[in-house]
């Protein structure tokens, strides 16, 4: 197929794109370039015939509409968005404009391209969210794709939106769609202000680990590129107008992730061990969701996927790949570091 990747230079678009090339597919990867985005995620495939880049926000419809037009993708997989939580506490404009009206438009964009070519039965548009949509668990219980959604954070009631868009579009106007909610994924790429490049980076630099609360706020953790092959399986094989939630199955505490991502570096750099006397509990975060876990059975049953790795696998995997990649993060330190929000 021919692919249209909304946010292909971010980290779980690049890992799309690296994947769905090495599939064979065609890729026109379209990203507008903000701060988390970095052509040198795809750089190991960006040589790649039929690999083509577009440098258009998804807010801007006539650049879609010549993208469309110029490329012809048989399906849409849109992952462009704002995603950092603290980001969108001190600054929530962007992800309003971002998730909800650039999803909007990528949208009527999308429509207005399938129905110029007659409504081909092949088309899909690919909706990738967020587990964080559902809001918060307690000690017990699972996310399945009919739990109410109860979001949080202006992020996380901004994809919540976006979610509800896509469903619109499809039972208004008959474009075919498919969703997606993952739990937190992790691995090569992460841009450096997200929690495990975080622990990585300030550990090496013998920098307080910052940890929120009592850090026994529990995630469930799924391996990017486990990700990416669930993403390509959905849309390739998933029902249209249904919903698929892709975990982990990986559920661990903060405090209990960070310690083991020391225990891994401190076999690693031994001179700076134990990197756990860097840990630091901070004031928690407004509306710090307690715990997410996602039940995968739909995707498990209906299409055969489960994760291939486990959380101790891909933490020594991205410690590694962190250790090995200092010219990948090394310029980038200096964005990350002026991240806005509480956790700043």
């Amino acid at each position: 197929m021919k692919l249209l990747v909304t946010g292909g230079a971010g980290f779980i678009g690049s890992a799309v794109v690296r994947q769905a090339v090495r599939a064979g597919h065609e890729i026109i990867n379209l990203d507008a370039l903000t701060y988390a985005a970095n052509l040198a995620n795809v750089a190991p495939v960006s040589n790649a015939p039929g690999y083509a880049f577009e440098q258009v926000s998804i807010t801007d419809r006539t650049g879609l509409d010549d993208v469309f037009a110029r490329h012809q993708p048989d399906a849409v997989m849109h992952l462009a968005a704002e995603s950092h939580v603290d980001r969108s506490i001190d600054g929530p404009a962007e992800f309003i404009d971002t998730n909800i009206t650039g999803t909007y438009t990528m949208l009527e964009a999308a429509r207005a391209y399938w129905d110029a070519k007659d409504r081909p039965d092949h088309f899909r548009f690919h909706h990738i969210s967020t587990d964080e949509v559902f809001g918060s668990l307690g000690e017990t219980g699972l996310f399945t794709e009919d739990t109410p959604y109860d979001p949080r954070s202006p992020y996380s009631a901004s994809k919540a939106a976006s979610d509800h868009l896509v469903r619109a579009w499809h039972e208004t106007y008959g474009l075919p769609v498919v969703l997606t909610n993952c739990s937190n994924n992790y691995g090569p790429y992460h841009f450096p202000e997200k929690l495990i490049p975080v622990v990585i980076l300030n550990a090496i630099h013998g920098r307080d680990i910052p940890v929120y609360g009592a850090g026994d706020n529990v995630r469930d953790w799924l391996y990017v590129e486990d990700h990416a092959d669930a993403l390509i399986l959905v849309l390739e094989k998933g029902e249209l107008g249904r919903s698929y939630n892709i975990g982990g199955e990986n559920e661990v505490t903060n405090i209990d992730l960070v310690r083991k991502i020391c225990a891994l570096l401190d076999e690693r750099r031994p001179n700076g061990a134990p990197h756990d006397q860097l840990i630091k509990f901070v004031t928690d975060r407004p509306g710090h969701d307690k715990r997410y876990a996602i039940d995968p059975t739909r995707i498990r049953k209906e299409l055969g996927w489960r994760p291939s790795v486990t959380w101790e696998e891909g933490l020594a995997k991205t410690v590694d790949w962190y250790l090995a990649n200092e010219d990948w993060w090394r310029p980038l330190l200096k964005v990350a570091l002026e991240r806005r929000g509480t956790g700043s």
